[in-house]
């Protein structure tokens, strides 16, 4: 019984692994894509493009007094016409001074109260309706999405008017973190954030396929929001849930590198439980809703097949195989811990658990060191902070194996990350 115990273990934990290298081979080699594409990168100064659009800025805060101003400012000082943008705040359901502040600094303030219908997409539907009745006469191409806590480097709207321009309708940018030194849980956020913008989306734009928005920070053309009617997306991870929901539509997402913002991180272990808690509920409810299409558009569509994997990938098989390794892994430890395999020793379990986790964690260890490394220069700060949270990345990740598991049965709501990082731009620069 030993050795059955042992060897199914073994057997079943190597299986695993191969079924992840399976699914997920293609990231590996993305990030072979991305060290090659920034070895060959050149400063290339490229001729000032002709057409300069006009944008809509469109910010949904809650109780955001305190940051509300410093976005607003770095806006205000882009390299782009002023002209050329309009700022709009949503002040929803506050009960701070977010309104009046964001309105003294020069944006457009409406203010929304609705105890039920609670959650961002709400109150960016709220201003696309505002905007379509009063301001339809302005003529916008496209709309800025952020969070209140954001910063915009003062090329960000050149630059993503660059991508506009080339013909992506939907683009996202290089996601920055304002407190990166502030602890481990802040520092996870921003590396894993740092990934998902040069490991993920720049080899994604290198081979032409689409890329996906990340919470905040993206730009759409207006016919889309015409088109949808306005913000139609209202489950718990609507970024994730808008992207799916082009891409199937056969949209191609851009992704503009040199477009660089800053938000803020979660400070506490409790508010990273919350936030992560729901976005995890938000991924089952993505793949309970767009699931079955996106595994029609795998097999059954040339346009954007790729894509539609990809944004599976995203979803679905991670946290399903891990939470079913987990189980199967668990209910072999109790049995040995409670002696129904009495020949089992609980150090010979533990031996096999601890050389999975050792695995995890050379894995994660090795995504953080390439991150940081590459990214070394637009990661502000100390440079032993560097290092030293990239060997505490792999323990943020793995706290979202209870996430995960939490979330399939526990109710979930969206609740406000209080945010009390006050930066300006050239504060974090």
């Amino acid at each position: 019984m030993d050795s059955f115990v042992s060897s199914f273990l073994r057997y079943f934990n190597f299986a695993m692994f191969l079924v992840f290298l399976f699914f997920y081979f293609y990231q590996f080699f993305y990030m072979f894509v991305a060290l090659k594409q920034k070895l060959s990168e050149k400063n290339i100064v490229k001729a000032e493009q002709l057409k300069l659009n006009k944008y809509a800025v469109i910010i949904a805060a809650r109780n955001e007094e305190l940051v509300i101003g410093e976005l607003i400012k770095s806006i205000q000082k882009q390299r782009y016409p002023k002209e050329c943008i309009d700022i709009f705040v949503v002040a929803d359901n506050c009960t701070d001074q977010t309104a009046k502040i964001a309105k003294k600094a020069g944006a457009i303030v409406r203010e929304r109260f609705n105890p039920t219908k609670i959650g961002k997409g709400y109150a960016l539907d709220f201003m696309f309706q505002i905007i379509k009745r009063e301001y339809c006469s302005k003529g916008y191409d496209g709309y800025f999405i952020f969070d209140a806590d954001n910063l915009l480097d003062e090329n960000y709207m050149y630059e993503m008017n660059r991508t506009f321009n080339d013909g992506y309708r939907v683009a996202t940018s290089y996601r920055n973190s304002k407190n990166f030194d502030q602890n481990w849980i802040t520092a996870g956020y921003a590396i894993w954030f740092l990934h998902e913008a040069e490991y993920l989306n720049l080899p994604r734009m290198t081979l032409n396929t689409s890329c996906a928005i990340s919470g905040t920070g993206f730009l759409v053309h207006s016919d889309i929001i015409n088109k949808n009617g306005g913000w139609i997306h209202h489950l718990l991870t609507e970024d994730i849930e808008f992207s799916i929901y082009q891409i199937l539509k056969g949209e191609k997402i851009g992704y503009c590198k040199n477009a660089v913002f800053y938000d803020e991180q979660p400070i506490t272990f409790r508010q990273s439980w919350r936030q992560r808690l729901r976005w995890a509920k938000g991924f089952y409810q993505v793949l309970m809703t767009y699931g079955k299409e996106l595994m029609l558009c795998i097999f059954k569509r040339k346009q954007n097949s790729f894509s539609c994997f990809d944004m599976t990938m995203t979803i679905m098989p991670a946290m399903i195989l891990t939470n079913f390794s987990i189980l199967v892994n668990g209910s072999f430890y109790a049995a040995v811990l409670f002696g129904v395999f009495e020949k089992v020793r609980i150090v010979d379990t533990t031996i096999l658990m601890m050389q999975s986790i050792g695995m995890y964690y050379s894995v994660m260890l090795c995504m953080a060191l390439m991150t940081t490394f590459t990214e070394w220069k637009r990661i502000h700060c100390a440079g032993w902070k560097k290092i030293a949270y990239s060997f505490t990345f792999p323990f943020f990740m793995m706290t979202y194996i209870p996430i995960s598991i939490v979330a399939l049965f526990k109710e979930v709501e969206w609740k406000q990350i209080p945010h009390t990082v006050v930066k300006s731009i050239d504060d974090v620069q």
